[in-house]
């Protein structure tokens, strides 16, 4: 029965996604029906796999006919299927979320994965979802970026989260998280340290207490307050808090909570030179916000455990922590520090380059906002981690964009071929503008003369799209005849009314060749199809072409 439902799910989410299956996506069905599929996932990972491996390798037909025979109601849904999220726990009252992205350059598709849940249970809760700028001072290598102020709300009002305008700057809130690190050093809960990064280290390694341990309170406040002047150089202190140098996890043995950096900050410049780390202010404000749910990554479980010990430290009332496993995307590298040193250098054009895979420049390539909802909500909310092919997301952007966008013929690097013997009544090709025929046709007038990509081969027949076949560089009949097999190939007519078309790759390069004369009537922002190479959005009109954008094949 286990080894049916993997395969059928298999299926199902092949069929959905362009004949690739992925992990993550099934093992979340397993669970959802049967939640003791967990405790058996390492015993049974590996023959999901291999089913996976099975039905990844049959065509997209042969998918389909199987999935049709075994579990037809699968099928049924695929187009339109409701995404159930599981439930919360603990909800008493008001639901409160919140997303809180450090803002060292825009939000990218790996971001969006978390807020979309945030904001899929907020609507679900009737909540309310907060926009918290988590902009403590970062990094000297990971330093804020002033422009992401502007363009992380832009990225969300993009993928249409609702979140409260009131947007939250963790940078105005310095004087609350003083008070409170001064309550748990008057709880004897922290203390300043003066030692070097490498004595607490070695301390850490030994489960050894630092000697700034045992200061009394009073020395602490001092020391505290020593930290604020700005004769005290930058690295001389940090504020410590106790947990214990014989926790079984050394990051968690007294974790610096407050530290000094002279750096000038986009939002208040020098105002301040003592800030909190993120796991301290969090502990903090997710309790005056009256936060009710985190949604984190995984890789956030120590941060968790950090505010779990403050919340008790305080007496406060827990937030329900939720952790979620992290997406990769099978091709895609996403790095915000390596992004923004590349827009910094001026090796990448902007914060929309689609090397950055900002939500900026997948709206520019025609991604649209709901595509990425639905690709990213199948994966739903657990600890698995999940590998999946970027084809999953183009696949979702197809079926809401293919119905819309017009055909039209490109020829990347252009070779020029003459024809003989053309009957003298073809004098132009009627091509549709879409496949189902409702929106009209292109009329391409013709000569002897045509533009090809094809490396046209002797001896081999071909067919010009919409227009006759060929063999040899000759003309031999104009209507399509299976017979023949004959290769089809896109082709233009050799006009001085062809339009220069450039495209703009993921990758950063540029394809360049010819598009027909009725692509000039396209309007910018438009998402095409340039048959047989991919669909592709006009991102702007020049004097001399037309610069596209690559969505997807």
């Amino acid at each position: 029965m286990l080894k049916e439902n993997i395969r059928k799910y298999a299926l199902e989410n092949a069929v959905r996604h362009n004949g690739k299956a992925v992990l993550g996506s099934i093992i979340g069905k397993l669970i959802n029906e049967d939640p003791n599929i967990k405790n058996k996932l390492k015993e049974i990972s590996k023959e999901i796999q291999s089913i996976i491996n099975e039905v990844n390798k049959l065509s997209l037909e042969k998918q389909t006919d199987e999935l049709k025979k075994i579990a037809p109601e699968l099928l049924e849904k695929r187009e339109k299927q409701e995404i159930k999220l599981k439930e919360l726990s603990n909800v008493s009252g008001k639901v409160i979320m919140r997303i809180a992205p450090f803002p060292s350059g825009p939000l990218h598709i790996g971001n969006a994965r978390t807020i979309i849940l945030n904001d899929e249970y907020c609507k679900k809760y009737k909540g309310k979802l907060l926009l918290i700028m988590d902009d403590t001072i970062g990094s000297e290598e990971k330093p804020i970026v002033k422009e992401a102020y502007k363009l992380i709300p832009e990225g969300l009002d993009f993928l249409e989260v609702k979140y409260d305008k009131n947007i939250i700057y963790k940078s105005d809130r310095l004087e609350i998280y003083y008070k409170y690190a001064e309550e748990l050093i008057n709880k004897n809960k922290a203390y300043v340290c003066s030692c070097s990064s490498e004595e607490l280290r070695e301390n850490r390694k030994n489960e050894k207490d630092c000697k700034c341990r045992s200061q009394s309170v009073t020395e602490n406040l001092k020391k505290w307050k020593l930290m604020f002047d700005k004769k005290t150089k930058e690295g001389s202190f940090t504020l410590r808090i106790k947990t214990s140098m014989q926790d079984k996890n050394p990051a968690f043995r007294d974790r610096v909570i407050a530290r000094i950096s002279e750096r000038e900050h986009p939002r208040v410049g020098k105002k301040y030179r003592v800030w909190p780390l993120l796991d301290f202010s969090w502990a903090i404000d997710d309790h005056l916000l009256n936060v009710t749910h985190v949604i984190r990554g995984k890789d956030l479980m120590i941060e968790s455990d950090m505010e779990k010990y403050i919340w008790d430290i305080f007496k406060w009332k827990h937030a329900e922590l939720i952790h979620n496993g992290l997406l990769q995307l099978e091709g895609v590298k996403i790095s915000k520090s390596k992004a923004q040193k590349e827009v910094k250098s001026g090796e990448y054009f902007g914060w929309d380059d689609p090397r950055t895979w900002s939500l900026q420049s997948l709206k520019r390539r025609g991604i649209k906002a709901e595509a990425i909802r639905t690709f990213l909500l199948q994966f739903g909310l657990n600890q698995n981690e999940v590998t999946a092919p970027i084809d999953g997301l183009y696949s979702e952007n197809r079926k809401l964009i293919e119905k819309e966008a017009d055909r039209y013929f490109f020829i990347e690097n252009p070779k020029k071929i003459k024809i003989k013997n053309i009957l003298k009544t073809i004098k132009e090709a009627k091509a549709p503008l879409h496949p189902d025929l409702k929106k009209g046709f292109r009329i391409l007038k013709i000569n002897d003369e045509f533009y090809v990509s094809d490396l046209i081969e002797k001896n081999k027949t071909y067919r010009f799209m919409h227009l006759f076949n060929f063999k040899n560089n000759e003309f031999v009949s104009e209507e399509y005849e299976q017979g023949l097999n004959a290769k089809m190939i896109h082709w233009l007519p050799v006009s001085k009314d062809l339009v220069n078309i450039e495209v703009l790759m993921p990758d950063g390069s540029v394809k360049k060749g010819l598009g027909e004369v009725d692509i000039k009537n396209v309007k910018e922002n438009s998402v095409i199809q340039l048959e047989r190479f991919a669909f592709c959005k006009l991102d702007k009109k020049e004097k001399n072409k037309l610069v596209f954008w690559y969505t997807h094949n």
